[in-house]
């Protein structure tokens, strides 16, 4: 989906790596975003600085959440921590006056309110989207209800966007079923209706020529 997104779609113009960005349900209700979940497994800092404004934009006009708190997913809260792409993210984000960065986060803050849209590189994303989704098998096969883990179904969402191309594109999970499917048109429509396409375009084309 990638390739073919990058091939036929094209990148927008500006954009070094377009990304997959998954939802993540919030404790306390809310919907969060993180990415690249699993397209780009190598990134450099420049790549994250882009991801975090496009998560910004997609939460603020497809879910409608204003300025949302961008997190660098870390192993620690101090500037100084990590691994060199995230040392050398941690001061690029924080110049980045189109994103609203909160600083380091680490994997005990995924599910809750600290952080908005959650950067890391597609390696690290994938683990978390895979952790994510396991929560949910776990908690049907022991045949516990529970009211929070059942927005861990991706049956809600349909499906997740690449963002950073020139049209909208939804990739939906190998095993959808109907309602999956239904979802997915749902998102492919808010997408659609947001403009978001356009506002990406927008937003890169004003920080290039700043």
């Amino acid at each position: 989906m990638m390739v073919g997104s990058m091939f036929s779609v094209k990148t927008i113009p500006g954009i070094l790596r377009p990304a997959i960005c998954s939802i993540i349900p919030k404790e306390d209700g809310s919907t969060g975003v993180f990415l690249d979940a699993g397209a780009n497994a190598d990134c450099k800092p420049e790549h994250l600085q882009q991801f975090a404004i496009l998560g910004s934009l997609f939460l603020e006009h497809v879910h409608g959440i204003k300025n949302p708190k961008v997190g660098l997913m870390n192993i620690g809260e101090e500037e100084e921590k990590g691994n060199m792409l995230c040392k050398e993210a941690h001061p690029l984000l924080k110049q980045t006056k189109e994103i609203n960065f909160i600083g380091n986060i680490e994997g005990r803050d995924l599910f809750n309110d600290k952080a908005d849209v959650i950067v890391c590189d597609g390696f690290v994303g994938n683990v978390i989207l895979k952790l994510a989704e396991s929560f949910y098998s776990l908690i049907r096969r022991r045949k516990i209800k529970d009211e929070y883990f059942d927005r861990f179904n991706f049956e809600n969402y349909g499906g997740t966007p690449v963002l950073g191309v020139n049209a909208p594109v939804i990739i939906a999970h190998g095993i959808s079923n109907a309602t999956a499917i239904k979802n997915m048109i749902h998102i492919t429509l808010k997408v659609t209706t947001a403009g978001l396409t356009e506002k990406i375009t927008q937003a890169v084309h004003e920080s290039i020529t700043q």
